[in-house]
């Protein structure tokens, strides 16, 4: 008999093991960087950039990853498919951190959170039966309107940041290390929003594996990104950006819909 009332086609206990290790190092290093900032962010720009993302880290990404990891165990549907979200959360979050932080002790940890969550999300996707949720879903969810979403969000975000990269390679502005970083997390993992889509415009087994799962991290990071604006004038001592903030609001709501519609039709076939 297997260990849950959930579709899997071989015991997940090692994506488990991986996936409380991801949590155990990112809290480590967050709480690390709340502590140390000066010594682990030697520059203002540092300190401006992950302060504030360290406290996002603790108090969503976490108990978020927790709570997907949790519910799976529990033999919910909803757990399952978000938690590969959940653990892409960390991917983008700690490419960005490896890269803009300069090459000391701690990239090891960022590197060593990016390769477990990235496996730990290889480990999980191989062990769904992607063909019974497929069976379970189709019909039941809005295929169309999420993989379009996730399509034109991706694509939105591989544009920019090429467009970035090119314009401060060409002399027509400056990136500080951060913003590197962030546009490099982007032209990495935004190129699976487009395929996650593809596969699920196509009805793919795998569109329907991996779909709410992308949309979770979308919401995740569009969320986190709203707190890291309320609290970079507390913890960092900068203005609050209100273009922004609206910016990334009605973004996160173009994500926060078909997230929604897709956890309903999950529930209501689970």
């Amino acid at each position: 008999m297997k260990p849950y009332s959930i579709p899997i086609i071989h015991n997940l206990k090692s994506a488990t093991m991986l996936s409380l290790a991801v949590a155990l190092l990112a809290a480590g290093a967050s709480l690390a960087g709340l502590i140390w900032q000066n010594s682990l962010y030697p520059s203002q720009e540092l300190r401006q950039s992950f302060v504030s993302n360290d406290v996002v880290n603790l108090c969503l990404g976490l108990p978020l990853l927790l709570l997907s990891l949790a519910l799976a165990r529990g033999g919910r549907l909803i757990g399952l498919l978000c938690w590969p979200g959940a653990l892409f959360y960390f991917t983008y979050n700690y490419i960005a951190y490896a890269i803009a932080i300069p090459l000391t002790v701690q990239f090891i940890f960022y590197l060593a959170v990016v390769v477990l969550s990235a496996y730990s999300i290889y480990s999980l996707l191989s062990g769904m039966d992607k063909a019974a949720i497929r069976q379970r879903l189709s019909g039941a969810v809005a295929e169309r309107f999420a993989s379009g979403v996730l399509i034109g969000l991706g694509a939105l975000f591989i544009l920019r940041g090429l467009g970035q990269t090119a314009g401060a390679l060409f002399g027509q502005g400056s990136l500080s290390r951060p913003e590197w970083a962030v546009l490099a997390a982007d032209l990495i993992t935004m190129p699976f929003w487009v395929m996650g889509g593809i596969w699920l415009w196509r009805k793919q087994a795998l569109g329907y594996a991996s779909g709410v799962g992308l949309l979770f991290q979308g919401s995740m990071l569009f969320i986190g990104l709203l707190v890291f604006f309320i609290l970079q004038p507390f913890l960092a001592a900068v203005p609050f950006p209100v273009e922004d903030f609206v910016v990334i609001l009605v973004m996160g709501l173009v994500c926060f819909v078909p997230f929604g519609l897709f956890v309903h039709g999950v529930i209501k076939r689970s």
